[in-house]
């Protein structure tokens, strides 16, 4: 699991630990501005001896010979941030249900919180985890808790028609699946520039036209405020709370993190320092703004 992805975990786990804690003055813990530190205590799990991670993702199992990124933590600039408690957690979220909506990066996210929460009870924990109808789900039966992932590069719609696959801007059916939950956790970007045999749709349908393509950003977009107006439509946030995991930085350009000519981040091993990506902030993070 790359940074990028544990800075976007640990955010959503100290908004829930901050909502329950007072041991931090909410009003000035900014979780975004702070750095690395490395702690000999980590890592919380060991990602080899967890049931519910995919081999894809295993690298300690499948040999990666340095661990000393494992050992790095978070830490807040501006306040003491308290260490994450499995055990902790699932009481205070007791009776609720949880869902991961999005791309690799929120496998990634699934994958570490029931790796938490595994390495965190005792052997004798009733544990189940089921797959129905493409949604992944661990349920923690002794705090009635559920953590489901489903899997949705675009948020929106794609449907198989008859002269096609046609995502459609305008649609979430999904939503009602969604909405059922107590905690939504969203992700999308990284697929939007996807072409050819990678993208898993062959038109694009919006205001009741269908396109071969379109500028690929103005796409992210009006999906984005599908997905906005939906969430203020649908969603009973009395009962549900919704985060959106904001938008991951791309891993090909090495000069975006101060290494000329490197493709990707296979060889990097230390996370960068400070709270700002040297490459800057990704232009779809204006265009989700806007939203």
């Amino acid at each position: 699991m790359g940074g990028r992805d544990w800075c976007a975990l640990i955010v959503i786990l100290c908004a829930f630990v901050l909502s329950t804690t007072t041991r931090c003055d909410k009003s000035k813990c900014d979780l975004y501005e702070g750095s690395w530190v490395y702690d000999e205590s980590y890592p919380m799990y060991d990602s080899s001896k967890c049931p519910h991670i995919r081999k894809e993702y295993d690298c300690i199992k499948y040999g990666r010979p340095d661990l000393t990124y494992l050992s790095f933590r978070w830490q807040p600039t501006n306040c003491p941030l308290p260490r994450f408690d499995g055990e902790e957690f699932l009481r205070k979220m007791s009776g609720k249900k949880i869902m991961y909506v999005g791309d690799s990066v929120s496998i990634n996210q699934w994958q570490s919180m029931v790796c938490l929460l595994h390495a965190a009870l005792p052997p004798q924990s009733n544990i189940t985890d089921e797959t129905i109808n493409s949604i992944r789900t661990v349920t923690y039966q002794d705090y009635g808790v559920s953590i489901s992932l489903f899997l949705s590069h675009y948020l929106v719609d794609i449907v198989d028609e008859k002269f096609g696959r046609v995502m459609k801007l305008d649609s979430i059916t999904d939503g009602d699946i969604w909405k059922e939950n107590d905690v939504l956790i969203f992700n999308t970007w990284l697929w939007w520039y996807r072409e050819g045999a990678k993208q898993p749709w062959d038109y694009i349908e919006i205001n009741n036209k269908i396109l071969k393509d379109m500028d690929r950003m103005a796409a992210f977009h009006k999906a984005l405020k599908t997905w906005a107006n939906w969430v203020d439509s649908d969603v009973d946030t009395e009962k549900t709370t919704v985060f959106f995991q904001g938008v991951s930085p791309s891993h090909y350009n090495g000069v975006e993190w101060n290494e000329k000519g490197v493709t990707n981040c296979a060889k990097e091993r230390l996370p960068l320092n400070g709270s700002t990506y040297p490459g800057g902030v990704p232009m779809a993070r204006w265009w989700w703004n806007k939203c």
